[in-house]
């Protein structure tokens, strides 16, 4: 943004705690929102159901594990697992309750998650690192036999997986194969705006500032009043919650249908690269994350085919996956607030530059 934040006087408390207290700030927000809410104008349903819905999905739970690793410092590979908990949740509850809206039973389909997530969170009271991390990992592997082994989640369904049924808000179809890209497209985006304002409350309060002083100090925090039991928990809950979410979004809204294998450790990976790269403790590196880990094999295509190059798929994934490696590496050692930081960084060099009107 081409702006300096002079001359900005905050007269009152409520103007000094908003989440956006610069004009300029609010009103490249409110751009943002317009601008996405004219994708399916212009974009095709390819564009939406490809990269669209995907990376909005996979933003959400890139805020969810966000906020258990980057603002509360608790590594989990579990993710993938948690997505999974939410997604079958809601297909029972789908089942069970089929009069009840679609949208309340993704929305609750987060509290079962939160539920097992409090449950696999318990042994970071004793143990943190890497020995959390295999503990989050055995509750992936953990949660994935339940998926294959348990036939009650899936309805006893002889293929295994689990199918979206057609379901409506307001007559018009938002899943099932009768509904359009479009439709999921803008049903999503509303879930997720509501969902990263809720998150952005939580952490400027005093939730947030709870799980945040335990990742800088544990032991420090406990000292100033803060009990562990209750920060780390409620960051599992909490964290758990937006992955179980996304997860039923992704099926309900994106795939249509699932097997156990949608929801495999690479998805844990995958939406821990996001935040690598986008940017620990950020919620808006969150986005730029995703942005990039779906944008990029798009890119890596598009650029040889405008230079008349040929390129075929494996060598797109091939060429992707050893940009993200390589960013992930420079990020952790050089800059381990990743896109956010960068972004940051860019903002204020513009700042600074003397324009005139600035």
């Amino acid at each position: 943004m081409f702006y300096r934040e002079a001359g900005q006087f905050k007269t009152n408390y409520k103007a000094d705690q908003a989440i956006f207290p610069i004009f300029q700030d609010r009103v490249g927000l409110g751009l943002i929102i317009v601008a996405a809410l004219l994708v399916p104008l212009f974009g095709s349903d390819f564009l939406i159901n490809s990269f669209m819905i995907p990376f909005l999905i996979f933003a959400l739970a890139s805020i969810g594990l966000n906020i258990l690793t980057g603002y509360c410092g608790q590594l989990s590979l579990g993710t993938g697992a948690f997505m999974g908990v939410g997604a079958y949740s809601c297909y029972k509850l789908a089942t069970i309750f089929p009069e009840v809206n679609i949208l309340i039973h993704i929305l609750l389909s987060g509290f079962f998650a939160a539920g097992i997530g409090c449950i696999f969170g318990l042994p970071s009271l004793r143990i943190k690192g890497l020995y959390l991390a295999i503990t989050t990992l055995a509750a992936q592997f953990f949660l994935e036999w339940c998926f294959i082994r348990i036939p009650w989640l899936y309805n006893y369904n002889d293929s295994g997986a689990i199918e979206v049924p057609t379901r409506t808000l307001l007559s018009v179809p938002i899943t099932g194969p009768s509904s359009t890209p479009s439709v999921r497209y803008y049903v999503i985006l509303a879930l997720i705006i509501f969902l990263t304002w809720i998150a952005s409350n939580i952490i400027r309060g005093r939730i947030g500032r709870s799980w945040m002083m335990i990742r800088d100090m544990d032991i420090a925090a406990e000292l100033m009043g803060i009990k562990p039991l209750n920060a780390k928990l409620s960051a599992f809950a909490v964290s758990s919650y937006f992955c179980g979410v996304a997860g039923a979004l992704m099926v309900f809204m994106w795939l249509g249908a699932a097997e156990v294998e949608s929801f495999s450790i690479n998805v844990s990976f995958q939406v821990l690269f996001m935040v690598i790269i986008g940017g620990m403790g950020s919620l808006i590196g969150c986005f730029l994350g995703a942005a990039f880990i779906f944008g990029l094999p798009i890119f890596v295509r598009a650029l040889p085919e405008m230079m008349g190059l040929a390129i075929n798929a494996s060598t797109v994934d091939h060429l992707s996956r050893m940009v993200i490696g390589a960013l992930i590496i420079f990020f952790l050692i050089v800059e381990p607030h990743g896109f956010a930081r960068l972004w940051q960084i860019v903002k204020e060099k513009l700042r600074n530059w003397p324009f005139p009107y600035g």
